[in-house]
């Protein structure tokens, strides 16, 4: 049962790591440029979910899932927030830059990002635990266990890999990214705004 166990983790966590490469993928695959502070919006994520969390139950005492649910919205608004305003200022006046001084520059906004998260909450590791997901937990027998956290992460990431999926194929913005991927140029002189696809493409990622 052991391997089964690791099985289940794995995939848990694999698709955890495939959403994060999804968004890196199509940064790269429309903006054309290796955007290596990726991870570190995905940190401050964590630690907006984290503080915000901490912060209602100690001053609000409200119930653990509501909690959650509103830490996780503000965290989407914030990483979406901060992945077009990286775009705005760093990205944007590199348009037509070699691909070097976009790397430099995606370099510099990463170490950037980790050095004032740094500064700001300091480097103890921490952890979220959501206890009301384990009533979810399904106990297959003494060895066998599935974490209710395990099951909602895998639902969780199937669905919204699926919704990507059917707005990047069936829907106007996800045909203008599709055709900015293709040629930048020509997908210009055919009237997409360019610079607001890879801007919601940030934002999206």
């Amino acid at each position: 049962m052991s391997f089964l166990t690791t099985l289940i983790n794995g995939i848990s966590l694999g698709s955890m790591y495939a959403l994060i490469a999804l968004g890196y993928t199509m940064v790269y695959g429309i903006a054309k440029m290796l955007n290596f502070a990726h991870g570190d919006v995905i940190m401050i994520g964590g630690i907006t979910t984290l503080t915000i969390m901490q912060s209602l139950q100690s001053a609000f005492n409200l119930p653990e899932v509501a909690c959650a649910i509103i830490s996780m919205l503000a965290a989407v608004i914030v990483c979406t927030v901060l992945g077009v305003t990286i775009e705005k200022v760093a990205y944007k006046p590199l348009r037509q830059a070699s691909s070097l001084a976009v790397l430099i520059t995606a370099i510099g906004v990463s170490y950037f990002l980790q050095n004032a998260a740094l500064l700001t909450f300091g480097s103890t590791k921490e952890m979220i635990t959501f206890k009301f997901l384990d009533k979810l937990t399904i106990r297959v027998n003494d060895q066998l266990t599935i974490q209710g956290s395990t099951i909602v992460n895998v639902i969780t990431m199937t669905v919204i890999m699926i919704a990507l999926v059917l707005f990047i194929n069936f829907t106007k913005a996800g045909t203008a990214m599709r055709a900015v991927s293709e040629d930048n140029g020509a997908a210009q002189l055919m009237g997409i705004n360019v610079n607001g696809t890879i801007a919601l493409t940030f934002a999206i990622g």
